[in-house]
């Protein structure tokens, strides 16, 4: 499978019915979940591995693991609608056999696992709420790909939070983020943000 066939396979998995702000549900583009899942797959950290999709919401990153060819998925989320809607969009791509889905925090995760990907909270309606699932990425994987903010501040953040965890910063790609109006307060039909896609492997 090509990196264009994925994100385009990724693009039209069904999304949150009823996205929660509160939880800062924005669902993963295809094009941003192929970028991440292709250099994991590049570096060898998805096929046959054991991978941990940590706030996998409707799947998008779980599904493209497996297509990938991952050994084992655990697709972890909180949320019980979204959870409906990521096992829908697991079985209607014939992928049950790859994904063990888990509806619980991820601080209450605690399988080891090869890889861990994951697009965790922006920290916009509830700050540093990207916290918890960067610990538990370091805490259950050697090797995390992970989505965020391509802002001064967050990087500092980045850098010297995975230093304290013993991960090095290994790739850093920044792409744009479409996020289409979704809630009551956003402003615009559609916001154009810049994201990092980051690589960290334990030192």
């Amino acid at each position: 499978m090509k990196k264009k066939h994925l994100a385009m396979t990724l693009s039209r998995l069904e999304g949150f019915r009823n996205p929660k702000p509160e939880l800062e549900q924005y669902r993963t583009p295809g094009n941003v979940a192929a970028e991440l899942l292709w250099l994991a797959h590049s570096q060898g950290d998805i096929a046959g591995r054991v991978v941990a999709d940590l706030g996998a919401g409707t799947g998008v990153l779980t599904v493209g693991a497996c297509l990938l060819g991952a050994g084992r998925v655990y697709a972890v989320e909180v949320d019980g609608d979204a959870v409906e809607v990521l096992r829908g969009n697991v079985e209607r791509l014939g992928l049950a056999d790859c994904v063990e889905v888990l509806h619980t925090h991820v601080s209450d995760f605690s399988a080891s696992v090869n890889t861990v990907v994951m697009n965790p909270p922006f920290g916009s309606q509830n700050p540093h709420a990207d916290r918890p699932f960067l610990t538990k990425a370091f805490e259950v994987g050697d090797v995390v790909y992970s989505i965020h903010l391509a802002k001064p501040e967050v990087r500092r953040f980045i850098e010297a939070f995975v230093r304290n965890f013993g991960f090095s910063i290994t790739h850093r790609v920044t792409i744009p983020f479409e996020i289409p109006a979704q809630f009551f307060f956003h402003r615009k039909r559609l916001e154009r943000i810049s994201v990092d896609v980051y690589r960290f492997q334990r030192m």
